[in-house]
């Protein structure tokens, strides 16, 4: 519950936006908390995985898989946060 409080949060705050700099750092902390909320997802299944496989290989492999996949996907999330920001500070002549 406490996620989505805190994404309702900071939707109401589009209102507020006045310039493109603030609108932009809103909709990327509500994406970050969304991301956040998923990457936490994605560990706890590959951890599950993990531990019901009971030594079976292939049971094994998929949460192999799943746990690779989940940090691909944290490392792309975070490049694409980092571009945003470059990208932002560019634009601001802030960089």
């Amino acid at each position: 519950m406490l996620p989505l409080a805190l994404v309702s949060a900071q939707l109401k705050a589009y209102g507020d936006a006045v310039d493109l700099r603030e609108l932009i750092d809103s909709i990327t902390n509500v994406t970050g908390l969304v991301f956040g909320a998923f990457a936490v997802v994605c560990f706890i299944i590959a951890g599950i995985l993990f531990l019901t496989s009971s030594g079976d290989s292939a049971k094994l492999t998929k949460a192999k898989d799943a746990l690779i996949w989940g940090i691909v996907g944290v490392v792309v999330g975070i490049l694409a946060f980092s571009i945003i920001y470059l990208v932002s500070n560019l634009i601001q002549g802030s960089y």
